[in-house]
């Protein structure tokens, strides 16, 4: 199956550039040909050409993943098209109504789409799950502590819970510390803190995860807790990001939560991922997804891209006519005064002109 998948940018690391990657390459080892498409090429991108998987050359797909409205309003034309939304809030998360299917990451986001009007199949967030793997067993007792968070807010509140624990500090801050082969370092933890693909990355190499960070969307030290078999299923739900339970930590409450960390949850966490978040398993439901379609009609194809156009030309044009509107009659509301002047001399240059031809003639 000819396959194209594409991310907005594709310069530095991050959790969807991360998940393109990971996506490509499952399905390019399953023995589909696979190409990429970014609106910006940089790190990532030389990453995907370094694994055989090309920039975009065809002029038809048989299927085409996107993330991004931005790359779907690119690609819509190349062949079905399924747009995969990873939240609910950042703009570029929001459906594209050229997409002829959605996928949710969580229940969350497929609420969202719902409300919305969109349809939507919720793939978990797929994990190379051999690469992120146990590299290094985790020790007995808690000995290092590596934070995923986004905001130094979150970062200095660790550090100083580590430190009042006696307990070793790390921290990967994708904005701070883009680093590509974060698995080496999450290796070198026993507990991560992160949320959502960073949590689950964390579980693939068999680490205790913390749901926690500082975002001004879910606010200040807030997070879900120790990932346990108890929690896990309603955390997902909202793809771990902190939001499921919204639990707020002091520095005692946090350091609490790291003292429920044992080598036995670390195991379970490796077990989880391998059964509900291994790429292979994504790769198949999206290809699932793909042949439930007719995705070889044209004329299907057609049908729907010309019924999308038509209701984004209506939406657009309707809004430029009401533009109009609200214009002209401001500006007939604002220049009766002009628009008598405009008249008159008008008018005036009329009379001119025929006085004009009649002397003229005489």
């Amino acid at each position: 199956m000819r396959i194209l998948i594409g991310n907005n940018q594709l310069k530095k690391t991050g959790g969807t550039e991360n998940f393109t990657y990971a996506l490509a390459v499952e399905l390019k080892r399953q023995g589909h040909e696979v190409e990429y498409f970014t609106l910006e090429r940089g790190k990532v991108s030389e990453l995907f050409e370094k694994a055989g998987i090309p920039f975009m050359s065809k002029e038809r797909y048989d299927l085409v993943l996107a993330n991004h409205n931005t790359v779907v309003e690119k690609l819509w034309q190349y062949g079905f098209i399924v747009q995969t939304c990873h939240g609910t809030v950042p703009e570029l998360e929001q459906p594209s109504p050229f997409a002829d299917a959605f996928v949710a990451v969580s229940e969350e986001v497929k609420n969202h789409l719902k409300k919305l009007g969109y349809d939507s199949t919720v793939i978990l967030n797929g994990i190379d799950c051999n690469r992120f793997r146990p590299k290094k067993s985790v020790a007995q007792e808690l000995t290092t502590v590596l934070s995923l968070c986004q905001s130094d807010e979150a970062n200095n509140f660790i550090s100083k819970c580590c430190q009042d624990a006696g307990v070793r500090f790390l921290k990967a801050d994708k904005y701070k510390d883009n680093v590509w082969k974060i698995e080496d370092v999450i290796n070198q933890s026993d507990l991560v803190v992160g949320l959502g693909r960073s949590a689950y990355d964390a579980m693939a190499c068999g680490r205790c995860v913390i749901a926690f960070d500082c975002r001004h969307y879910i606010g200040n030290n807030l997070g879900d807790g120790m990932l346990t078999p108890d929690n896990i299923e309603e955390s997902m739900k909202c793809n771990c990001s902190g939001r499921a339970h919204g639990l707020e930590f002091d520095e005692d409450a946090f350091v609490a939560e790291m003292k429920k960390y044992s080598p036995e949850l670390a195991a379970w966490s490796r077990e989880y991922a391998l059964e509900h978040l291994n790429v292979e398993k994504a790769a198949g439901q999206y290809l699932s997804m793909c042949k439930a379609t007719n995705y070889d009609s044209e004329f299907f194809l057609l049908k729907k891209r010309m019924k999308h156009a038509f209701n984004v030309f209506k939406e657009n044009e309707l809004g430029m006519l009401v533009k109009y509107e609200n214009l002209q009659k401001n500006f007939k509301a604002k220049n009766k005064k002009h628009l008598r002047a405009i008249r008159l001399l008008a008018w005036l240059a009329a009379l001119m002109a025929t006085a004009m031809v009649l002397l003229l003639i005489l």
